[in-house]
């Protein structure tokens, strides 16, 4: 899943564009005019034309033969896709984001513990381990925690032998790192954090 962010005139005017569109700038059913947007962005219509196309692809809009251009419900979007997530997160839906990442984690995970006590591997094993050191020794760094955290999930879907829940966890982590960092992560949080994570490595390891 491709992140245009930052990927010079093109990544920044599709950037833009999603964060109307997500952000609700822009009306469920709006027409987008590419003529119109060059004016207002300041770009060829080329560099339009291929950032709505970007959209279309995410479910942002769809365009129809006299009609042209238009914005999508929300329902029809690609919530699966990096760049719509980030555009949530960086609105106004981080809490229901949040929530619907972690209810995707607490679906998938127990499952993948199952497949992972019986497909991990040694090295696995010692991934799932160096992960929950690194939680231990965060205390109070939010960031270091957040990221140890997240690899230790990461490890764990790995460990399961099944390709699709690893990728969708590397979705998941692209973008949920950007609204938790900034979280008070206590060291009293972390004592709670790590006998958890160490008894899914225990339930793994047998």
């Amino acid at each position: 899943m491709v992140s245009y962010a930052g990927r010079g005139v093109h990544g920044g005017v599709v950037e833009s564009l999603g964060s109307r569109v997500v952000g609700g700038a822009v009306a469920v059913g709006a027409t987008l005019d590419p003529r119109t947007l060059v004016d207002d962005m300041g770009v060829s219509l080329t560099v339009i034309s291929e950032a709505l196309k970007v959209l279309g692809s995410k479910s942002l809009v769809a365009s129809r033969q006299k009609r042209g251009t238009f914005v999508r419900p929300c329902t029809e979007w690609n919530v699966l896709d990096a760049d719509v997530i980030c555009r949530c997160i960086e609105g106004c839906e981080v809490d229901a984001v949040l929530c619907d990442l972690a209810e995707m984690r607490s679906i998938v995970e127990p499952a993948a513990v199952r497949r992972a006590a019986e497909r991990r591997t040694e090295q696995q094993l010692g991934d799932l381990e160096a992960a929950i050191d690194r939680m231990a020794r965060a205390g109070d760094d939010a960031a270091e925690a957040v990221d140890a955290d997240s690899d230790f999930h990461h490890a764990l879907l790995v460990a399961s032998g099944n390709e699709m829940p690893a990728m969708l966890h590397d979705l998941m982590a692209l973008h949920c790192g950007r609204a938790t960092a900034s979280c008070t992560v206590t060291a009293a949080a972390q004592t709670t954090r790590c006998p958890v994570a160490r008894a899914v490595l225990d339930a793994t390891g047998t």
